[in-house]
């Protein structure tokens, strides 16, 4: 424990040795061959590993951890006192320090974050949310209970078009109370214009929410925007996705905007007064926080996004461009493997890549990856089934299913790259791929 603790690292910008700030990427597995290896980590679009700082600022933490505002003494009220200055921390890391106008409310997903949203913001069912073919499940399924979901469709290569997103807007006149989008896809790694698009929902009469998953970890979020009307109303996330694997999410989002009737979850802490015959709830974020906060989780967070910040986020992004652009090209070059995305032009792609073997299923070829070398893909829909489906060029309608579902049960395979991953582990998927693909 004392070696981590006292371990320091120094940045080179231009040769940084990112992989040494993380913990188990060195680990060695045994194959069923009896080979042992390294594994590679691929499969960071699901979760990634933890930073060694994360470790060492639980670890410390743990020391001092007590009952988050609920009891006396010197562990529970300082526990509480930096659970509740990690707010502040995290609206800085966002660019909203000294803003007064947002706060932020610990969740344990980004899932659970845009449902407790989705319950906070639409106020009759009838009301109108404007999302995309291109979104997770949790940025569909939420509204699709609570409101009208209106969608802007995808291009054959998977982009959405800001035109069409004004067009609705502009055609709606006024009714779409939500604009809900991906600031990257989980599926291709598009980046989307947020605080373009956060322009629009404005002019029009919308707040906007961003699915922050896919993005935080990646690629500088800057909420406040160049102007006011650019601001990000609301932004979610879970720091498993950002080198904080230990259960947190988080909602940062407009106050005025985060009071409601009722919270979505009830119990303990999120009320002021219970009567027999009367509630008083709190007033947000405790409204929105009710059980025993996870002040680990929260540590947790704010440490990660605050090295991420520290390293750099244009580092961050050159260094894994850099990986992208070598497997893409190299990828391209493999009779039988299809990349899907546009793949000349990669710019607003994250090394998010879903690829596929012809004539072989997804599957069964991830698992080869796994069990023959070690290589963690994700093969399947990604929780995102109507966007995977636009992208194969197959219906999406059930009614085209309904006689057989098992023809439903298309897919692909995703690659998606971290901080941590090398060239070296690049070029080793590469030559599986080659073997895998060219196996006839």
């Amino acid at each position: 424990m004392s070696n981590l603790n006292n371990e320091k690292y120094t940045i080179d910008e231009k040769n940084s040795d990112y992989r040494n700030m993380f913990l188990g990427v060195d680990v060695e597995f045994k194959l069923e061959n009896g080979k042992k290896v390294i594994p590679i980590g691929f499969d960071n679009g699901a979760t990634t590993p933890s930073l060694k700082c994360v470790f060492n600022e639980v670890y410390n933490n743990l020391l001092i951890y007590g009952s988050i505002g609920r009891g006396q003494g010197p562990k529970g009220e300082l526990s509480t006192k930096k659970y509740e200055e990690s707010r502040d921390r995290i609206l800085k890391i966002f660019n909203l320090q000294d803003t007064n106008t947002h706060t932020v409310i610990y969740t344990k997903t980004t899932t659970e974050s845009l449902n407790i949203l989705a319950n906070i913001l639409i106020k009759h069912k009838n009301d109108k949310v404007l999302t995309t073919r291109m979104e997770h499940h949790a940025n569909d399924l939420p509204w699709q209970s609570t409101a009208v979901v209106e969608y802007i469709d995808v291009d054959k290569l998977g982009r959405i078009n800001i035109k069409d997103i004004e067009n609705k807007l502009k055609k709606e006149n006024g009714n779409i109370k939500v604009v809900s989008i991906t600031g990257a896809s989980n599926v291709t790694g598009y980046m989307n214009p947020i605080n373009e698009i956060a322009r629009l929902a404005h002019k029009y009469g919308a707040k906007i929410v961003v699915d922050g998953a896919q993005l935080v970890a990646h690629k500088e979020i800057d909420m406040k925007g160049k102007f006011p009307s650019e601001q990000i109303d609301f932004l979610v996330f879970s720091s498993h996705k950002a080198y904080a694997p230990f259960g947190s999410g988080a909602i940062v989002g407009l106050l005025t905007d985060l009071y409601s009737e009722k919270p979505f979850l009830k119990g303990g802490g999120c009320v002021d007064y219970v009567f027999d015959n009367k509630i008083i709830w709190s007033e947000p974020p405790s409204l929105h926080e009710a059980g025993s906060p996870n002040f680990i989780g929260a540590m947790a967070m704010v440490r990660a996004l605050e090295e991420l910040k520290n390293i750099g986020f244009e580092n961050i992004y050159n260094h894994e461009r850099k990986i992208k652009e070598y497997l893409i090209k190299e990828m391209k070059k493999i009779d039988n493997v299809i990349i899907y995305g546009d793949i000349e032009n990669t710019e607003d792609r994250l090394c998010v890549i879903s690829f596929n073997i012809k004539n072989k299923d997804c599957y069964e070829v991830a698992d080869r990856f796994a069990k023959e070398r070690a290589i963690a893909l994700r093969a399947g829909k990604f929780c995102a089934h109507p966007y995977v489906a636009r992208l194969l060029n197959v219906s999406n309608d059930y009614k085209d299913y309904e006689k057989n579902l098992n023809d439903a049960d298309f897919g692909m395979i995703r690659l998606s790259i971290g901080l941590y991953n090398t060239m070296e582990e690049a070029k080793i998927f590469i030559e599986k791929l080659k073997e895998i693909a060219l196996d006839m």
